[in-house]
């Protein structure tokens, strides 16, 4: 990990160790799993107009999402690179998509 890279928020660190335990809520969990699903069938993260066709939300709530995931750690991304997530959870530890 290149250490002068710049950092979104400054607080988080690149994929924050997360332990066994289910640190997100329930419409977290879905968007995580949703991140995983895409990524593996499509070979590429989805884009922020893939979260809004799924969940049926507004721009605006995709990208609040987006931005308190990657603060909490869940996801790393590149901001203002179009499907630059990276999931930082395993399959183990995310929910099923519903």
């Amino acid at each position: 990990m290149p250490t002068d890279a710049p950092a979104d928020s400054g607080e988080v660190t690149p994929c924050a160790s997360i332990d066994g335990a289910r640190p997100f809520t329930a419409k977290q969990g879905q968007y995580l799993s949703f991140i995983y699903y895409y990524t593996k069938i499509h070979g590429t993260p989805p884009a922020e107009a893939d979260f809004r066709r799924f969940f049926r939300v507004t721009p605006p709530v995709v990208h609040q999402m987006i931005r308190t995931l990657h603060a909490h750690g869940f996801i790393e991304r590149e901001p203002g690179k179009a499907r630059s997530i990276t999931l930082c959870l395993t399959r183990a530890q995310l929910p099923d998509l519903e």
